[in-house]
C-alpha cells in the first residue's frame, strides 16, 4: 500500500486506465492542473498500446522524483513483464533504444510500485478489484509486492478483478483475478470502514461509471481508447472533504499530437 494520503486544498484522484498517448496526458494535466500546484494519483496501466508508453510512464517517473508527496503512482495489470511483451511496450523500447535495457529497467521499478492506496482513510483505490482472499485492507501491506504479477492469488485479484451485477465471487472471463458484486462491495467497505472504492481496468465511454449505489467507481482518463474507441475521459477530483467531481475531457487536438512514422503492427490495438 502507498502511505497514506490526505486531502488539501484539492486532490485529483487520476487514473490512467490502459495507456495513454502521451499528448493526452499533457491534455489532462491542463483539466486538472499541473504538478505540484494539484495532487495526483494515478492507478496504473502506464504503458502498452500507444505510441509513447516510454515518453508517458518516464514523465510520471521524472514528476514522482521532482514532487514525491504530489504525484502517487500504483501498479496496474499492465505493470508486468507477461503483459509488455504482448501488448507493445517491449517492441516500443527495442524500437527506440535498439535493446531491452530500458524495458528491463522499467520492469524492475515496476515491481516497486504500490498495489493501492487510501485517501483520508475513506477512499481506496486499486486498479482492478478486490479479492477472496483479502478482507481488509491490512491485509494488502503484508504482500510482499516486489515481483513479477503471479497468476493468481491476491496480488493478481488487486490488479485483475472487475466488479459485475452479480451475487458474491464469479470466474472472470479475463482468465485472471475475480467478478464480485455489489454484497462484496459493500461488506469490503463496512469491515474497513471506507466510503468509496475508486479503480480502473475497465473502459468507461462517457469517462466513469458509478456502480452499486455509488459504493464503487471505474474511472477512465484514456480519451479514444486505442486511437479508435471514440470514448470521453474523466478525472476524479476530491476535496479536502472528499466531495467528489467528474471532470471529463476529451483527446488532444489532432493538430499538436504526433503519430509516428514507423506504426507498431495493428494487433496491438485490437
Amino acid at each position: 500500500m502507498a502511505p497514506g494520503l490526505r486531502t488539501d486544498s484539492l486532490i485529483v484522484l487520476n487514473p490512467v486506465s490502459v495507456d495513454y498517448l502521451f499528448w493526452d496526458l499533457m491534455e489532462l494535466f491542463k483539466v486538472g492542473g499541473f504538478c505540484p500546484e494539484t495532487n495526483y494519483l494515478f492507478m496504473g496501466d502506464f504503458v502498452d498500446r500507444g505510441f509513447y508508453s516510454v515518453e508517458t510512464f518516464l514523465l510520471l517517473l521524472a514528476l514522482k522524483v521532482r514532487y514525491p508527496d504530489r504525484i502517487t503512482l500504483i501498479r496496474g495489470n499492465h505493470e508486468s513483464r507477461q503483459i509488455t511483451q504482448v501488448y507493445g511496450f517491449y517492441d516500443e523500447c527495442q524500437r527506440k533504444y535498439g535493446s531491452s535495457n530500458v524495458w528491463r529497467w522499467c520492469c524492475e521499478v515496476f515491481d516497486y510500485l504500490a498495489l493501492g492506496a487510501i485517501v483520508d482513510g475513506r477512499v481506496f483505490c486499486v486498479h482492478g478489484g478486490l479479492s477472496p482472499a483479502l478482507s481488509s485492507i491490512d491485509q494488502i501491506r503484508s504482500i510482499d509486492r516486489k515481483q513479477e504479477v503471479p497468476h493468481d492469488g491476491p496480488m493478481c485479484d488487486l490488479l485483475w478483478s472487475d466488479p459485475d451485477d452479480i451475487s458474491g465471487w464469479g470466474l472472470s472471463p479475463r482468465g485472471a483475478g475475480f467478478l464480485f458484486g455489489a454484497d462484496i462491495t459493500r461488506q469490503f467497505s463496512h469491515n474497513n470502514a471506507i466510503d468509496l472504492i475508486a479503480r480502473a481496468h475497465q473502459l468507461a465511454m462517457e469517462g466513469y461509471k458509478l456502480m452499486f449505489d455509488k459504493m464503487i467507481v471505474t474511472v477512465w482518463s484514456a480519451p479514444n481508447y486505442c486511437y479508435r474507441c471514440g470514448n470521453v475521459a474523466s478525472v476524479l477530483e476530491l476535496d479536502e472533504h472528499l466531495a467528489q467531481e467528474y471532470k471529463v475531457f476529451s483527446h488532444a487536438p489532432m493538430d499538436i499530437r504526433s503519430i509516428p512514422a514507423k506504426r507498431p503492427p495493428a494487433d496491438y490495438f485490437l
